[in-house]
């Protein structure tokens, strides 16, 4: 029987770069300026079954397949995992790993870090990590991970993801 960790490795693998993204204000906004995508259900559904996402995420998340890459959540909220994922599906989109607020701190106390940081990818295998936050790049800069700050109201957003993407070199 394989173990965990060989069929983790098997998949990172195949999957060369792993990408996670913020969901608050990176890839859901609640300013109404912020287009998103269209639903697949009636706004008063939508509105009951979850929260906007941004538009071009569809769009981006299908090219990062196409470029081999394992497209992950990266949240500091309360949201359960099984939400998350539910919530994506009903958009049409397949995540391959969820990291929220207390699966987080979870690892990052097992690190014994001297202060606890909002957001630690190396801990889950995370190449690059999108979010709309200048602490989280500051903190990406002292604790030497990746991360692409895009902000809820950027138009090349995408490009700018695809861009860093193309910069990295599976490991």
């Amino acid at each position: 029987m394989r173990s965990s960790t060989s069929i983790s490795n098997a998949f990172r693998w195949r999957c060369g770069i792993r990408v996670s993204f913020d969901l608050d204000d990176t890839l859901t906004s609640h300013c109404c300026k912020v287009p998103t995508e269209r639903s697949l259900f009636p706004t008063f559904i939508h509105h009951w079954l979850g929260e906007p996402l941004r538009r071009g995420t569809k769009r981006l998340f299908r090219e990062l397949r196409h470029r081999d890459c394992s497209i992950w959540i990266y949240t500091s909220s309360g949201r359960s995992s099984a939400y998350i994922q539910r919530w994506f599906l009903l958009h049409g989109i397949r995540i391959d790993g969820v990291v929220n607020g207390y699966r987080h701190r979870r690892a990052s106390n097992r690190r014994y870090l001297q202060r606890l940081p909002s957001k630690f990818p190396p801990a889950f295998g995370i190449d690059l990590h999108v979010d709309d936050s200048e602490g989280v790049k500051m903190e990406g800069d002292e604790l030497g991970f990746r991360v692409l700050v895009i902000h809820p109201h950027d138009e090349r957003w995408m490009e700018k993801v695809l861009d860093a993407v193309a910069t990295l070199r599976p490991a």
